[in-house]
């Protein structure tokens, strides 16, 4: 059976380089999932071109229903402990909805 695990980072903050860092580096993280053979979901890497390319906002508050639609469809959420995870109210949200649905959670360091 395969597994598809819900990667979590931070991702909203005053500063757009700061937000395109994150981005970043979420990307290369996704890459190396991909690497290994396994499936990876990065609200992220998936919604950032979009939401730059066409104004969309970026705090979780806009992003919240789809983020739990999403985690629930996957088989375990994975926190990239990039700086600002710990302040993330997107991280901690999507914490407690993957506990609230029974999905493990594990924590990782950077790969790269």
């Amino acid at each position: 059976m395969t597994t598809l695990t819900y990667l979590a980072s931070p991702y909203s903050h005053a500063d757009p380089t700061v937000k395109e860092a994150r981005y970043q580096a979420v990307v290369a993280e996704v890459a190396a999932f991909m690497r290994r053979g396994e499936h990876v979901f990065s609200p992220i890497v998936h919604s950032h071109p979009v939401a730059i390319a066409h104004e969309l906002p970026g705090d979780f508050g806009f992003w919240a229903e789809y983020d739990e639609l999403m985690v629930s469809r996957c088989d375990r959420l994975v926190v990239l402990m990039l700086d600002g995870w710990k302040q993330s109210r997107g991280v901690h949200a999507e914490i407690a909805i993957a506990r609230r649905l029974g999905l493990p959670v594990t924590f990782m360091d950077m790969l790269q």
